[in-house]
């Protein structure tokens, strides 16, 4: 299959705490690594392990940081045909602070990624894919939200319609709140935790959000409800998908959500059906929550089947 993915690279800095600090207090972590991220990279990264063909769509900085931020993305086969490099701002980073509770606290920066050109977008490479997968942070501002608005619009009127995947992401949620609904609810499939289904539509209840995404005309919605699996929505029918507990200790998140996105993506388009394409994507997250840093856990073709089947 081919694939078309739209949202970030980043360097990402890990500091693993035992509690979050309060404002003017100095920790010091009890671990601190720095690795490949971002939503875009983690999902092509994924999709092309799983033995996809994937294109992704981002924006370096001319810096030292731009080739660390691609090192997996290269690594794993992943074409550049549409990186674009920036001469004024840098490359994407986040600082994550993550304790062994569970609370987490992030410090992001879109720079040279939101800066991604939209005359550079080649509608063949949409047209000529089997899916497009967006991270909503690539809809939050910026000639990068007209490079992405432009590319679902390709999708949509292309001769066979290209099915449009959209990830929603906490930092998007928050900064763009429930305007983003119309941009997302049109989706052939949207994803997002349970979190961001709250703040996307101001409802204080799972229920009444996913009607309120139904009434604007969502289609299929996978919420992720963390160690409770997820929650597979349609207009027909609700289904709760058990999580999939990995071989191995959990001890990072990060990126466990993109990772999710990317095998539900893949399970889709090899004919899964909804309910057992978010039950390999449980499998998916998990699995990536057993090593530190978004990209840092390689998942395998073999590697679902054997969490599948435990």
């Amino acid at each position: 299959m081919k694939f078309f993915v739209i949202g970030d690279v980043t360097v990402d800095h890990l500091y693993h705490l035992d509690h979050l600090p309060a404002p003017g207090e100095e920790l010091a972590p009890t671990r601190a690594t720095m690795k490949p991220g971002g939503a875009g990279g983690t999902i092509s990264v994924t999709l092309a392990r799983l033995g996809h063909t994937v294109t992704l769509a981002a924006r370096v900085g001319d810096d030292p940081f731009a080739e660390y931020a691609l090192q997996s993305v290269r690594e794993s086969g992943v074409s550049q045909g549409a990186i674009q490099q920036d001469p004024e701002h840098l490359t994407s980073t986040i600082t994550v602070m993550q304790t062994k509770g569970g609370q987490r606290a992030m410090i992001s920066d879109g720079a040279a990624n939101r800066q991604l050109d939209p005359a550079k977008l080649k509608k063949k490479d949409i047209e000529g894919s089997d899916a497009l997968i967006v991270s909503a942070y690539s809809l939050t501002e910026g000639p990068q939200r007209d490079y992405t608005l432009k590319a679902i619009e390709t999708a949509r009127g292309a001769k066979k319609p290209v099915p449009v995947f959209i990830d929603l992401g906490t930092g998007a949620v928050n900064k763009v709140g429930t305007d983003l609904i119309g941009n997302v609810s049109g989706a052939d499939y949207l994803t997002l935790n349970q979190h961001e289904l709250l703040a996307l539509t101001n409802t204080a209840s799972i229920s009444a959000a996913l009607a309120q995404l139904g009434a604007a005309g969502a289609r299929r919605v996978v919420v992720k409800v963390g160690k409770m699996g997820s929650i597979v929505w349609t207009p027909t029918e609700t289904e709760l998908v058990d999580a999939i507990k990995p071989e191995g200790k959990v001890v990072d998140s990060t990126g466990a959500g993109d990772t999710f996105t990317a095998a539900f993506a893949h399970a889709v388009l090899t004919g899964q059906p909804l309910a057992q394409a978010a039950r390999t994507a449980n499998a998916a997250g998990a699995l990536a929550a057993t090593r530190v840093g978004a990209q840092a856990r390689p998942i395998t073709l073999a590697d679902l089947e054997a969490a599948l089947a435990r």
